[in-house]
């Protein structure tokens, strides 16, 4: 039996899709029932009954910070897929990232070590690989250079994957996967879905960084291959292509039928629109959505490789252009219904 954590995430979700298909046995732990709606979304998106689908699903009601919750959830599993992390840019996060990521990685690696589980999969972040230099492309062996200049979620995610290793020299059979940016349709307020907001609502600016982006579906097969496989003691980078913010914004527009963002903002303008937001935040409650982590992390230039993985596996992954058609075209069917 498998068990998955962080299920009704845009990743979780498409995974349990692909599980489901594959008539596996599967346990998910969930924090918050209604995140089961938008698990219902997704599976719409790929199949006309989606509750029979969902009614395979073992869900259980549980914390990650809670060990004695994970400890009972994980007793009888055989894989486990650990996806479960908070992710924000917000400074009154911190304490939450850093307990969520941190504290509720450290409790599902016990309980796999306690429990004796065949295989874990643990999804981590290229946030927790070293820079490029030049022109060279960050590759697995790119080592993280120290918190300084990272964000919380970046330091996180570098703790939680120190926590995977250590299990792993301890015994623990375990793969590790490092996603660039990952594009896929699911909940429109959380992850890439987020970003197609924004450019819905109009965007006229744009950072002027680069980073990596993938297909969730192509994240999705590659962690099942690595589970099914003989792979282990091993981290490995999922990226698609090397694009700028520009490149993405302009291809997120052209597919929504939007204005292309054109203007680059000056400094001034950023630290305006930053004050704003707190303004904002203070007075409707809501959390801050711009903040000068988000933008440091929007401004950062860094290509990723995906030559391991691809030796690996042999896959091809999807281009971004299709990934992001595919995703706009889902967005504008659900803005209309």
């Amino acid at each position: 039996m498998i068990l998955i954590t962080g299920g009704t995430g845009l990743v979780g979700s498409h995974l349990l899709f692909n599980l489901l298909k594959e008539e596996k046995k599967v346990r998910a732990l969930i924090r918050d029932m209604n995140g089961i709606d938008y698990v219902k979304r997704t599976f719409s998106y790929y199949t006309d009954d989606p509750d029979d689908l969902l009614s395979r699903i073992e869900w259980i009601e549980a914390d990650i910070t809670d060990p004695y919750s994970v400890h009972d959830a994980i007793s009888g599993m055989d894989f486990v897929y650990h996806l479960a992390a908070r992710v924000s840019f917000t400074p009154a996060d911190k304490r939450a990232i850093l307990r969520n990521n941190i504290e509720g990685t450290e409790n599902v690696v016990n309980a796999c070590l306690e429990h004796k589980v065949r295989k874990l999969c643990f999804v981590s972040s290229v946030a927790t690989l070293g820079n490029n230099v030049l022109e060279e492309k960050v590759t697995e062996e790119k080592l993280w250079t120290g918190p300084h200049h990272h964000s919380y979620y970046s330091i996180s995610k570098y703790k939680s994957e120190m926590i995977v290793w250590r299990a792993i020299n301890e015994g623990l059979n375990a793969v590790i996967v490092n996603p660039s940016v990952i594009v896929g349709p699911g909940n429109w307020h959380r992850s890439s879905g987020q970003l197609i907001q924004v450019v819905w609502k109009g965007l006229k600016y744009y950072i002027e960084g680069m980073t990596g982006y993938v297909d969730v579906r192509d994240v999705v097969k590659v962690m099942i291959h690595l589970m099914n496989g003989d792979y282990s003691g091993e981290r490995y980078i999922i990226t698609s292509e090397n694009l700028t913010n520009k490149e993405v914004l302009e291809m997120i527009a052209g597919a929504l039928g939007k204005p292309l963002p054109s203007r680059v903002p000056s400094p001034i303008i950023i630290q305006i629109v930053c004050v704003l937001d707190w303004f904002k935040s203070l007075f409707s409650g809501d959390k801050r959505r711009i903040t000068m982590e988000f933008i440091s992390a929007a401004n950062e230039k860094r290509k990723f490789s995906n030559e391991k993985i691809i030796k690996v596996t042999g896959i091809r992954f999807i281009p971004v252009h299709e990934s992001i058609q595919e995703t706009a075209r889902l967005f504008l069917q659900d803005v209309s219904s």
